[in-house]
């Protein structure tokens, strides 16, 4: 089974429960485990979370409900691979900023790598802007799915 489905959202702090909710509506019908569907759900409401405070275009305030970012998720066999993209300025320098665990900031992008098997954080080349992906392995429910049935 092969599913994708991809979501261009205003930078809202609306936007992050649509995205979210999306992401377990398909995961519930393709028949993941809860567990799994869980962590992936929370790991894209950080992504979405920091694309909307972080992802306005260059010279924009930071948190101004302006511009837009991509949300794309793919269910392809037995890995979900989600995509955030803003056009922000991106992650400054090579490295993402670590965070202890009293920072203001960074808390977010650590939980991702917590919860996904894996993570990439980088830099959208030409137009510029953050990109965040990561893949987990699916594991499946018991029951059958909708879309087996």
């Amino acid at each position: 089974m092969s599913i994708w489905w991809s979501l261009h959202l205003r930078r809202e702090a609306a936007s992050v429960p649509l995205a979210r909710r999306l992401l377990l509506g398909t995961m519930e019908t393709a028949g993941v485990d809860p567990d799994v569907s869980y962590d992936l759900s929370v790991a894209l409401t950080e992504a979405c979370a920091n694309a909307v405070e972080h992802g306005g275009g260059r010279g924009r305030p930071q948190g101004a409900p302006t511009g837009a970012y991509r949300v794309t998720a793919y269910l392809d066999g037995e890995t979900c691979r989600i995509e955030v993209a803003d056009s922000g300025p991106g992650f400054p320098g090579a490295e993402v900023p670590t965070a202890s665990a009293d920072a203001e900031n960074g808390r977010g992008l650590r939980l991702i790598e917590e919860l996904a098997d894996h993570v990439h954080f980088g830099n959208r080349s030409g137009r510029g802007g953050a990109v965040v992906s990561f893949d987990k392995i699916l594991k499946w429910k018991d029951t059958p799915s909708l879309l087996m049935a």
